[in-house]
């Protein structure tokens, strides 16, 4: 990868990016307070679960289809993955996260002024704009090939989970540390399978973490936002 790109990627998965991914922690909070999650191990198990039989079965082949559609400049094909994503989000929680991530970026995209008229009109375009459509917009705007991007994104997010898990369950900084290294080999995987799974084995079944998600957003004491 050209340093430029990876320049560009390093800032659209860095923590300091201004859209909020710090406030959610996707269901996990309500597994650590129901006992679920309570260590190392089952922290790990907890990320390497959702990653498998979520995130990367479903989200991530999703934002490897954006990528596609928009380095074409494929207003359809987009129109087309956004709606089946938000569709997707099967509790408001879920929703209100993606909903609000993906309107921040696109509108630091269109205020940095990185996409080119067609980029941006395509994803204006869209009635909402979940998290996935607007960063395959500001990877393909910036030239970060679409690889790189896929496994920054899946990073990204096993980044966030594993911090959930230091500020909460609590871990100590080292072992999160340790847990997000030892993810190495599911994330490359992931990213992997990404790239070659069917349209029609794509899949966000998974009952428990719909049903977790659900508690959170009645859940008394919480730091997080779903």
């Amino acid at each position: 990868m050209q340093s430029a790109a990876l320049i560009h990627l390093l800032q659209l998965t860095s923590p300091s990016l201004p859209i909020g991914a710090y406030s959610y922690s996707q269901g996990l909070e309500t597994a650590i307070e129901n006992g679920m999650v309570k260590n190392v191990a089952s922290a790990r198990c907890w990320i390497v679960g959702q990653l498998q039989q979520v995130v990367g079965v479903f989200e991530a082949p999703i934002l490897w289809r954006l990528l596609k559609a928009f380095a074409a400049r494929d207003q359809s094909a987009v129109s087309d993955w956004t709606e089946r994503f938000i569709a997707a989000r099967d509790t408001a929680e879920f929703r209100a996260e993606t909903i609000q991530m993906g309107y921040s970026l696109g509108k630091l995209v269109a205020d940095l002024q990185i996409a080119d008229a067609r980029l941006l009109e395509i994803l204006q375009s869209q009635a909402e704009i979940p998290l996935p459509t607007a960063l395959a917009c500001a990877a393909v705007a910036l030239d970060v090939p679409h690889d790189a991007a896929l496994l920054g994104m899946l990073f990204s997010w096993a980044e966030n989970q594993v911090l959930v898990c230091v500020k909460s369950v609590p871990l100590g900084q080292v072992a999160g540390q340790r847990l997000l290294l030892s993810l190495r080999t599911e994330l490359e995987a992931c990213a992997l399978q990404a790239q070659q799974l069917a349209d029609d084995a794509l899949s966000n079944w998974l009952p428990g973490l719909s049903l977790l998600s659900m508690q959170h957003e009645v859940q008394y004491s919480r730091l997080y936002r779903s």
